[in-house]
């Protein structure tokens, strides 16, 4: 779905794809590690003009809701703290709810590999979000490209057991009538 967000929209994002097709689930610095071998050795870098290639840092970037659960004891091993944090680092978007002061008091000993992004706008939507409203039989127009939009659709994912309309015909119907939409304060 990342892909088919970004493909038409965007001509500096790329997807890779080797995360959802490995047999066992991944963790971050695993992944993290991956993309550097990826770009910085197989690729060497990116171009720099005149035929040169440069190496990149690679940085996890994370909702704050997921640096949180950096903080809360026996989540997250120390280990990969140290690989993630110390040798990556992470750019965090706030999120609306996410006390920043609390989810960042016990990584103070990687703040120098920190970087907040400050949320200047208002803005809470996220992918779980997305997919509770999906389950709710709620519109996402707006907050999710169309042609995904279409994908969910088509493979009939996010609804509840038993949930008879597709996210298309739950748009239909509720043309004319007051739908749960975005308002254009947030």
């Amino acid at each position: 779905m990342t892909r088919i967000a970004t493909e038409q929209s965007s001509k500096w994002l790329d997807v890779d794809p080797w995360e959802t097709i490995q047999k066992d689930y991944q963790p971050t610095a695993i992944a993290l590690d991956h993309f550097e071998h990826e770009i910085n050795v197989v690729q060497q870098g990116i171009a720099a003009g005149e035929g040169q290639r440069k190496p990149v840092r690679i940085v996890l970037l994370a909702g704050a809701d997921l640096i949180q659960t950096m903080s809360t004891p026996g989540v997250w091993s120390q280990e990969d703290l140290n690989h993630i944090l110390g040798k990556y680092g992470v750019f965090i978007v706030e999120r609306t709810g996410t006390d920043m002061d609390d989810a960042l008091a016990t990584l103070a000993p990687w703040r120098h590999n920190i970087w907040v992004i400050q949320q200047l706008i208002q803005n809470d939507v996220s992918s779980t979000k997305i997919r509770l409203f999906l389950k709710r039989d709620m519109s996402v127009r707006y907050l999710v490209p169309a042609p995904v939009i279409n994908y969910i659709n088509e493979q009939g994912l996010y609804q509840d057991d038993g949930a008879s309309s597709s996210i298309h015909e739950k748009e239909k119907e509720s043309k004319g009538k007051a739908t749960l939409e975005p308002t254009s304060s947030g």
